[in-house]
């Protein structure tokens, strides 16, 4: 079953929107039982999350990007993702 794939906490943001492409492919295909429906479903959730987090904190460490007084790039700030 799907549900035992790799660790999804694990996985880097490309391996991890592969995996639910392929959920997604496969739950659209309608030919996988209620059961396994299920787990795929809970399975592409779980990957959603860790897509959009892993984005959020790319978000987060683009905004620490220090700009000095004329509103230029002038370095980065260290990010604390803690």
């Amino acid at each position: 079953m799907e549900q035992d794939g790799p660790d999804i906490c694990a996985m880097s943001f490309e391996e991890a929107l592969r995996s639910l492409e392929d959920v997604v492919r496969r739950l659209e295909g309608g030919e996988v039982p209620l059961d396994e429906s299920i787990a795929l479903y809970e399975r592409g959730e779980a990957l959603r999350r860790h897509c959009q987090a892993r984005l959020d904190a790319a978000q987060e460490r683009i905004e620490k990007i220090v700009s000095g007084p004329d509103g230029k790039p002038t370095g980065t700030a260290p990010f604390d993702a803690g």
